[in-house]
């Protein structure tokens, strides 16, 4: 009974300390997000749109024949979902309309193929994207034979196009990051990942998009708790790991 009482009082400690920590946590970290552009929230208008685009990070298993905008089946379980109920619970005056349309095992070419039905037709006045640890993950299997360089090339060639068919549009841009000390995030991964986080970087301020430095977050919350709490593979986060994404988010933009 004691050996249970011990366990239920660390898990107890551990369960609560992502909520109480993440103000210090982003506090620490987000100061690299915080150069470019500021408040981009407020100046939307009446009925915009926002849209989340990414990978699995982003997709959290939502349901895909379910495309629709403020509806919780098509956003899955993760940040965004966190994100677009926080800004549609905080702003109901401004009639958002928010969609998700991130699909898991994207790469950024594959974000490019589906561009005009997942990113032209809906007509974002606000644009997130995180991608970049599947270009990277997928070739550790030998199943892409990417590299950082097709990365960067892809990306500012998606950007370029956004920016000219969506030339207001405000832009996010998510670092994608890897916890290691996890399943899947091993000693591979390095140095060669940190590439791919430097290019999304170097593209936020190339196209004066707000840059959230996820990995640096992150590695900020290893101070709070070990990596399992945020993480169970390196990439995917938990729910405390979704949750300290979608607070970052949030900071970022407003």
């Amino acid at each position: 009974m004691e050996i249970n009482r011990r366990n239920f009082l660390r898990n107890a400690a551990v369960s609560t300390v992502g909520l109480a920590a993440i103000p210090e946590i982003l506090s620490a970290s987000m100061q690299l997000g915080k150069k470019k552009q500021k408040g981009l929230l407020p100046s939307l208008k009446t009925g915009d749109v926002i849209l989340f685009q990414g990978d699995s990070i982003t997709d959290a298993g939502r349901e895909r024949m379910k495309q629709q905008s403020n509806l919780s089946g098509s956003f899955g379980t993760g940040y965004s979902f966190l994100a677009a109920s926080r800004l549609l619970n905080e702003n109901p005056s401004k009639d958002l309309s928010i969609f998700n349309r991130g699909i898991s095992g994207n790469k950024v070419y594959q974000l490019s193929e589906r561009w005009q039905r997942d990113c032209f037709d809906l007509n974002p006045a606000l644009l997130s994207i995180l991608v970049g640890v599947n270009d990277f993950w997928h070739t550790l299997d030998g199943k892409y034979d990417g590299t950082v360089e097709k990365y960067a090339q892809d990306y500012k060639q998606l950007l370029v196009l956004t920016r000219k068919m969506l030339p207001e549009v405000k832009l996010v841009i998510g670092e994608p990051f890897a916890v290691a000390g996890t399943s899947a995030v091993t000693d591979k991964w390095f140095p060669a990942f940190d590439g791919y986080r430097a290019s999304a970087k170097k593209l936020a301020d190339e196209f004066n998009a707000v840059f959230i430095p996820y990995q640096a977050i992150f590695n900020e919350a290893l101070n709070y708790a070990p990596a399992k709490y945020w993480t169970g593979d390196g990439v995917h986060p938990s729910m405390a790991g979704s949750s300290l994404m979608a607070e970052a988010w949030l900071n970022a933009v407003k």
